[in-house]
């Protein structure tokens, strides 16, 4: 049998980016997660998905909103990457200091993000120890800068694109 260990390992090979998955609790009070398992589904609807552990400090609070925010890291933002995966402080706390605003949908967007995609859940499935989570976008802000560069994740650390390498 595939040991988590093997599974993690081979996974590590696949480079992506780097997101942010915020939204609110039943309360109001802003809710986030870092998360790399994050592609397009369709154009026409627009949709994404997102799978998130079940066991996330922000698992309920996703789970009881009816949307979320996807916010897409830029190089530079591994210090923002790291403080929302941490298990340290309450989900509310890990905004102290991180200066975002409330979107069109009312979910925290992260400033300096290379892409924010505002999202209403249409699905939710469950998928192990993890849940998908499949969002209609409804607002879409990329930044227009093209010299911004993505946060990239590969084999356990982050990384930056070489353009032209």
């Amino acid at each position: 049998m595939l040991s988590p260990d093997d599974f993690r390992r081979g996974l590590g090979s696949f480079a992506s980016g780097v997101t942010v998955v915020t939204t609110r609790d039943g309360e109001g009070r802003p809710a986030g997660l870092t998360a790399s398992a994050f592609t397009s589904v369709s154009l026409v609807p627009p949709l994404i998905l997102v799978c998130v552990a079940q066991n996330a400090q922000s698992y309920p609070a996703l789970r009881d909103s009816k949307g979320f925010a996807i916010n897409i890291l830029a190089g530079g933002q591994e210090g923002i990457s790291n403080r929302f995966a941490s298990s340290k402080g309450t989900s509310a706390e890990k905004f102290e200091g991180v200066p975002h605003t409330a979107g069109t949908l009312g979910f925290p967007l992260l400033a300096g993000a290379l892409a924010h995609l505002e999202c209403s859940t249409v699905h939710a499935y469950p998928g192990g120890d993890h849940t998908i989570f499949v969002g209609q976008v409804e607002a879409v802000r990329a930044e227009a800068d093209a010299a911004v560069e993505p946060l990239l994740y590969f084999r356990g650390r982050y990384g930056r694109v070489q353009p032209g390498a």
